[in-house]
């Protein structure tokens, strides 16, 4: 990704006043992250490298202004919001997001929010990762019959990435111990017996908090929260915060519902539930912009794509005008 010209860098910003202008017509686009990649990989190939990471950070510290993501939720509510304001998020707690990512933003001055699901700290595995690097490790015919996912033809890796995909869509809303069952029975058949280390362990977490970035909690084992019982609900948000707080020896303010769309993975009841656990903000998978009117326990967010500067900058701008994220 080509840095910008200095003209395209002008009208860039030009029309970021325009569409977000700060203070009282303020708006924040907040992004999505997962990993951060140290090369390229076919298997991942929606996850940055670091390469293209730092591209993109290049742009946001050139052209927009990064606030951390509490600073922003109490600023866009008094209408004190910088223009072309955007807070950075990541999701699930990978072990790149401090090797790899936080190098990135410290050398660009940028700070960033970590969502941590903390059955996974020291050594965990998700149910998804385990699926990914069973695919990855497959023979070439990969027969899931037994576990009613059918058979499939890994002659390439588009093969393979496709799928990586229709697995992880075919499990994603079963109920908990049996997407985790199946998960395990998928690695076995893959032949790992052992999985890979990929989320951060807790001296990590207190490295990352360490180095001003925030830590905000994502349950215990990225449940969907809207398939649990509602105490079941309650013990996944109120021990997240809780153990976080533990290990950073800090606040734990803000919160990412697991998936995160609205009226499919959580309910009204579960911001009720982030709200009374004493969160000050949280985040969503709805898209677009926030406003002042957006309830600031369902902030929308955006995921980042786009491998030209221009149209990553400029889908950047589009997205501030997307400001009706759908709540619950």
């Amino acid at each position: 990704m080509k840095r910008l010209s200095g003209l395209q860098s002008s009208m860039l910003r030009a029309a970021g006043r325009i569409l977000s202008p700060g203070g009282h017509y303020g708006s924040l686009l907040v992004l999505i992250y997962h990993r951060v990649l140290p090369a390229p990989d076919p298997l991942l190939a929606d996850e940055p490298d670091a390469s293209l990471f730092a591209a993109q950070m290049d742009l946001l510290a050139d052209h927009f202004n990064v606030i951390g993501l509490s600073e922003a939720a109490e600023r866009l509510a008094r209408r004190s919001l910088p223009p072309r304001a955007v807070a950075i998020t990541f999701d699930d707690g990978y072990a790149n997001n401090l090797e790899v990512a936080a190098p990135i933003l410290l050398e660009r001055r940028l700070t960033a929010t970590f969502f941590i699901a903390t059955r996974f700290i020291d050594g965990g595995q998700m149910w998804n990762d385990m699926v990914i690097e069973a695919v990855r490790r497959a023979p070439q015919d990969f027969d899931l019959g037994s576990l009613g996912l059918g058979r499939y033809a890994l002659t390439d890796m588009s093969a393979r990435r496709r799928a990586v995909d229709e697995i992880l869509s075919r499990l994603k809303y079963l109920e908990q111990p049996e997407r985790q069952r199946k998960a395990e029975a998928i690695a076995a058949a893959s032949g790992i017996v052992d999985g890979a280390r990929t989320m951060m362990t807790e001296q990590q977490l207190r490295k990352l908090a360490s180095l001003g970035m925030e830590i905000g909690a994502h349950c215990v084992t990225h449940p969907i929260l809207a398939r649990l019982a509602p105490e079941d609900a309650r013990r996944e948000i109120h021990e997240s915060k809780s153990r976080l707080g533990e290990i950073i020896r800090a606040p734990v303010r803000t919160f990412a519902y697991p998936n995160g769309r609205p009226g499919t993975d959580y309910g009204p009841e579960h911001v009720e539930m982030v709200r009374a656990a004493g969160f000050t903000a949280a985040v969503t998978t709805a898209w677009g912009a926030a406003t002042v009117h957006t309830d600031r326990f369902q902030i929308p967010r955006v995921a980042p794509w786009d491998r030209s500067a221009l149209k990553y900058g400029l889908r950047m701008l589009r997205c501030f005008t997307q400001r009706n994220a759908r709540t619950v």
